[in-house]
């Protein structure tokens, strides 16, 4: 995928948006306005998920060039439960397909540094281990489960990890494959060793955080969020109010599914028959 590919946007850019508005914000008094307007099942929902939610477990990912696999990535750090992704942008911003990250933004931290070595700094000061990934590495999947703070560090499509931030990883992960391929994607990469990492592992986001990550969730899913908060005084930028516009189509429209045939031509071309019910 290139990155002038439609349906592509600068995700850290507009999350830096809304996590400055609510930093000025009562973030208690956000959600107790908003959560009003949703189910208590839902209340349940965001709340359940976001006491599973990692700190201790991150990805940083060196220079992602493809949209479609920075957006893969973002989603699997979603659905293994991390909270934080760490991107190296070096010459290019991050930029990730909308369809392919399926909405994770919303609900991951991108943290985005100009240079391996700030990358570094920061992880390092956050206590967490720098752990590559590389075919010939000398720890295997299941062994990341251990590591108490760990950032796992994925390469790009083209360079994969240069040496600058390679040199800060003291040890590697390797995927063991029995095949003729020597690699796998990045992102397939990521998520099997998420998998790994995460298991087993209970959620650790401090409850002041827990909270305001309940209240982003609220703005984010609320429809007129922005608006409902106006009227109590509490400002919003718009258009953050409510969740995202779906998915455009860059080679045009669907098309049609073609008419139903009536159930005697339906079999004489050939459809599978399902045994009746008895």
């Amino acid at each position: 995928m290139r990155r002038s590919t439609p349906n592509c946007s600068f995700v850290a850019q507009e999350q830096r948006r809304l996590l400055a508005a609510l930093d000025v914000l009562d973030v208690a008094a956000v959600a107790r306005f908003l959560e009003e307007f949703v189910t208590s099942e839902r209340r349940a929902r965001l709340r359940g998920v976001i006491a599973t939610r990692l700190d201790a477990v991150t990805v940083a990912m060196d220079a992602p060039h493809d949209p479609h696999n920075g957006a893969a990535v973002l989603r699997s750090c979603d659905a293994f439960g991390l909270q934080r992704l760490h991107i190296i942008e070096r010459a290019e911003p991050f930029l990730v397909s909308n369809t392919v990250s399926r909405g994770s933004e919303r609900w991951v931290d991108v943290h985005t540094h100009p240079s391996a070595e700030a990358a570094i700094a920061a992880l390092r000061a956050s206590g967490h281990e720098l752990v590559a990934t590389h075919p010939d590495g000398e720890l295997t999947p299941r062994d990341l489960s251990s590591i108490p703070r760990l950032a796992l560090v994925l390469g790009n499509e083209r360079d994969g990890i240069r040496p600058d931030l390679a040199a800060a990883c003291a040890r590697a992960v390797r995927v063991p494959m029995r095949g003729f391929a020597e690699s796998l994607n990045v992102s397939v990469t990521a998520a099997i060793l998420l998998e790994h990492a995460t298991n087993g592992r209970p959620g650790d986001l401090p409850e002041p955080y827990q909270v305001r990550l309940y209240a982003r969730a609220l703005v984010l899913t609320v429809p007129h969020a922005a608006e409902i908060l106006a009227a109590r005084g509490m400002h919003l930028p718009l258009p953050l109010g409510g969740p995202p516009p779906p998915p455009t189509h860059p080679r045009g429209p669907k098309p049609r599914r073609p008419p139903a045939l009536p159930a005697q031509e339906e079999r004489s071309a050939g459809a599978p028959q399902e045994p009746d019910g008895g």
